[in-house]
């Protein structure tokens, strides 16, 4: 588990858009890949119809379908057939936690680092839950404030 406490040092430490804290680069398969933020990385995985490629998903965070099942509170078979995949609360969920986990690649120092803390880092602003949890609640929106609040200098 990450311990990872968001601060202003934090965000001063963060390089710009592209770049992990240190300077380097995430890589893909091999290649250098640059670190996606936001709604930028949501779009590095959609399809040309504008769906979520789960295969795309999973390689890039070295998970498999099951665990990304779990991620996004969806039954294993959702992200195993296609007319499930495309669904739009699969499609939400997957979006938001996209959206989520590009947000603070940089300051967990990469993507895989950042999801760990979706996962598995409890937010005091909201009683010890994780930002997996609280997506899977629908609370999606009130986690980008928080990150919003911290980014622009208050205190977690």
């Amino acid at each position: 588990m990450i311990a990872m406490a968001i601060s202003r040092r934090t965000i001063r430490g963060a390089k710009g858009p592209g770049k992990m804290a240190g300077g380097s680069e995430p890589s893909r398969g091999g290649a250098v890949a640059p670190a996606l933020r936001g709604g930028n990385l949501v779009t590095h995985f959609l399809d040309r119809e504008g769906v979520l490629n789960v295969e795309d998903v999973v390689k890039r965070f070295g998970m498999s379908k099951l665990q990304l099942a779990e991620t996004i509170g969806v039954s294993p078979e959702t992200v195993y057939r296609s007319s499930r995949v495309s669904a739009p609360k699969t499609q939400a969920r997957a979006t938001e936690m996209l959206e989520i986990v590009g947000r603070i690649a940089d300051w967990a120092g990469g993507e895989r680092q950042a999801m760990a803390w979706y996962r598995a880092e409890p937010i005091a602003a909201f009683g010890g839950r994780t930002a997996e949890s609280l997506v899977k609640d629908g609370k999606a929106a009130a986690v980008r404030d928080y990150l919003d609040h911290i980014a622009t200098g208050g205190f977690a």
